[in-house]
């Protein structure tokens, strides 16, 4: 054990006949904790609200798809699955027909997208999983319909309504006379499941089969808008969607799930960065309580210090006593503040203590990352407080 460092444990560890600066000690600690607490928290916080909405991502799109460059639809072509097929990296593909429509119900109307799959596409999407009321599409009856809470609440519409379906409509295409009486394509559907999700989202489809969509858009049978895709090994997304665009060629659009929400992804990432530097800058604040401590431990200590210096200690020497006293004090109170700060989140996470909506705890997640981040930003901010509140000491004040 150094010089140094044994008489900053002396220090740090033992009274002072000056009361204040046992008190000022106790504040600056406490203001580490506090700090240490908090950036650890918030982080875990943003931890969790970024899975949270990375499982939404989940329900609303697959790992990568495939729309044509030019054009709304395309042909679903033997070539085209065979470039699928082969790909071992691929483990499912789905055929999806979408198109913007017209919704009506009991003389309320909406505007949406009816959206038709195919009945794997519950092993891409996790959709099935997000229902708040009902069943997914049921393949025994013919007709039937998913769609988002949005939707629901602003059409009153529920599920199992069986005296007056969900009307689906589209114009119908053309540059000559239409008939104004019947100027839509339109089918009948009944709502068999209402989903969750995003705002967007849950206002924005109405699932049916892909048989549906195809007879009311009159689509031919290989014809769709887009195709998705589910990967075995999600580390390989991008690796497979870069493959797929070189192979298929200028006529497809490949995009990951994090092409299509670019946007999305840069909000949550952003946001997680901001709130980082607002409560490391809270931290910093809580520091000076730290420089403030240690110059007043250094007042108190002149005559030690004299006598060290008399001894034979040099000047960088001294100077390390109390850079370790800082670091310790950051140190030791940094420690505690994780230790109360992981408590608070396995609570949070068992117990769900703080709420978002009545139904909905506040997402938290622990994660070995923030605790290293925590403990790399204190650990720097205290030494570099230690740093500043030591260069007070020189000869001259020694001496005086």
């Amino acid at each position: 054990m150094s010089f140094s460092y044994y008489i900053a444990k002396r220090y740090l560890f033992s009274k002072t006949g000056n009361n204040a600066i046992n008190i000022i000690t106790v504040i600056a600690s406490f203001g580490v904790i506090v700090g240490s607490l908090a950036l650890f928290v918030i982080l875990s916080g943003f931890s969790g609200l970024r899975t949270f909405s990375y499982n939404l991502l989940d329900v609303s799109d697959p790992d990568i798809k495939i729309t044509a460059t030019k054009g709304k639809s395309f042909f679903v072509t033997a070539d085209l699955m065979e470039n699928l097929n082969q790909n071992r990296s691929i483990k499912e593909t789905s055929s999806i027909v979408e198109e913007r429509v017209f919704l009506e119900y009991n003389d309320k109307t909406e505007i949406a997208y009816i959206k038709g799959v195919e009945e794997n596409y519950t092993n891409i999407s996790k959709i099935d999983a997000a229902l708040s009321a009902g069943t997914w599409l049921q393949t025994d009856y013919s007709n039937t319909a998913v769609i988002g809470r949005g939707i629901s609440n602003k059409l009153s519409l529920g599920i199992l309504n069986y005296g007056v379906p969900l009307k689906i409509m589209i114009p119908k295409p053309g540059t000559g006379f239409i008939n104004p009486r019947n100027p839509f394509y339109k089918i009948k559907t009944q709502i068999v499941g209402i989903y969750e999700g995003t705002e967007e989202f849950e206002s924005k489809y109405v699932f049916t089969s892909i048989e549906q969509a195809r007879s009311l858009l009159r689509y031919k049978e290989n014809q769709v808008t887009s195709i998705a895709l589910k990967v075995t090994d999600l580390q390989e997304v991008a690796a497979v969607a870069s493959f797929l665009g070189a192979r298929l060629g200028k006529d497809f659009k490949v995009q990951t799930k994090a092409q299509l929400n670019a946007v999305f992804y840069k909000v949550i990432n952003t946001e997680n960065f901001v709130s980082y530097l607002i409560f490391t800058l809270i931290v910093i604040i809580a520091l000076f309580n730290v420089i403030g401590a240690i110059i007043m431990m250094i007042i108190d200590k002149k005559q030690n210090l004299k006598t060290l210096f008399n001894l034979g200690a040099t000047l960088k020497e001294i100077k390390k006593i109390f850079i370790f006293q800082g670091f310790l004090l950051t140190f030791f109170g940094m420690c505690v503040g994780l230790f109360l700060g992981t408590i608070l989140v396995f609570l949070q996470k068992k117990f769900e203590l703080f709420m978002i909506v009545p139904n909905l705890a506040y997402p938290v997640e622990f994660r070995v990352t923030n605790l290293l981040i925590v403990f790399c930003t204190i650990t720097i901010l205290g030494f570099l407080a230690a740093k500043i509140a030591s260069s007070r000491i020189s000869e001259d004040f020694i001496e005086k």
